[in-house]
C-alpha cells in the first residue's frame, strides 16, 4: 500500500493504459486468426472463391462472424480486416475495418455470417482514408462466381468492382450488403500497430512480421 501511495496515480494510470493496450492488441490478433479460419473454410468448400479472381483482383475484405438480424427492418454489424495487393503481387499489412448497414423487407431472425468481399481495384479501399464509403451507393457489390476457377463459367467476365461471398448460419435466408457502410476502425488499428499510422500508411506497408499477419498472408497466397 505504501508503495502504491508513493508511486501515485500517474503510475497506476500507466499500468492501466498498458493493460488496456495489451488486451486490445490481443483482440485484434484474434480477429486476424478468425479471418484466417474464414479463408481456410472457404478454400475447402466445393463452391469456393475462384483462384483466377483472387489472382486478378487487387483488394480483399474479410469479416468473420458478422451479425445480421432483423424483424421486418434488418441490421448488420461486423468487424474485420482489409488488405490490398502490392505491385509485386504480395499483400499489404491488414487494416482493421467495420461494416454496418440496414435493410427493409420480409426478414426475421438472427444469423452469423462470414463475409468476404473481393475488390477489382485497390484504390477503392485505399481512398477510404479515415472516412468511409457506402456499398451500393458509392460502389455496388455483386454475388461472386464460384468454383475452383472461372473456367467453369466460360461466359463469366470479371468486371464487377466488388464481388461478395458469404457463408451463413442461423435463421436468415440470404444476405444483401448493398447499402452497408464500410469504415476504417482507427481504434483497432492503433491498438494493434501501437502508433498513429493512417490506413494509407498501413495499406502501403508489408513490414509487419507478427505470427498472425504472416499466417494471414500465407493463407491468402495459397488460395
Amino acid at each position: 500500500m505504501k508503495t502504491l501511495k508513493f508511486l501515485g496515480m500517474p503510475f497506476l494510470m500507466t499500468l492501466l493504459l498498458v493493460f488496456t493496450s495489451i488486451k486490445d492488441g490481443d483482440k485484434e490478433t484474434e480477429k486476424i486468426h478468425d479471418a484466417v479460419n474464414v479463408l481456410k473454410d472457404f478454400s475447402t468448400m466445393k463452391e469456393s472463391i475462384p483462384h483466377d479472381l483472387i489472382s486478378e483482383y487487387k483488394g480483399i475484405v474479410i469479416i468473420p462472424n458478422m451479425i445480421n438480424a432483423g424483424i421486418g427492418i434488418g441490421a448488420k454489424r461486423g468487424r474485420g480486416i482489409a488488405l490490398v495487393k502490392n505491385d509485386d503481387g504480395t499483400w499489404s499489412d491488414p487494416v482493421f475495418i467495420t461494416l454496418t448497414g440496414g435493410s427493409i423487407g420480409p426478414q426475421i431472425g438472427v444469423q452469423s455470417v462470414d463475409l468476404v468481399l473481393v475488390f477489382r481495384h485497390k484504390g477503392v479501399l485505399t481512398k477510404v482514408k479515415d472516412g468511409d464509403f457506402t456499398i451500393g451507393g458509392d460502389i455496388s457489390a455483386a454475388a461472386g462466381p464460384v468454383g475452383r476457377s472461372t473456367s467453369a463459367n466460360t461466359d463469366y467476365e470479371l468486371k464487377a468492382e466488388v464481388y461478395s461471398y458469404s457463408r451463413s448460419r442461423g435463421l436468415f435466408a440470404g444476405i444483401s450488403i448493398n447499402g452497408s457502410n464500410l469504415a476504417i476502425d482507427k481504434a483497432a488499428n492503433h491498438a494493434y500497430y501501437g502508433d498513429n499510422k493512417s490506413s494509407q500508411d498501413i495499406f502501403a506497408s508489408n513490414s509487419s512480421n507478427t505470427k498472425a499477419v504472416v499466417l494471414l498472408k500465407n493463407t491468402l497466397a495459397g488460395l
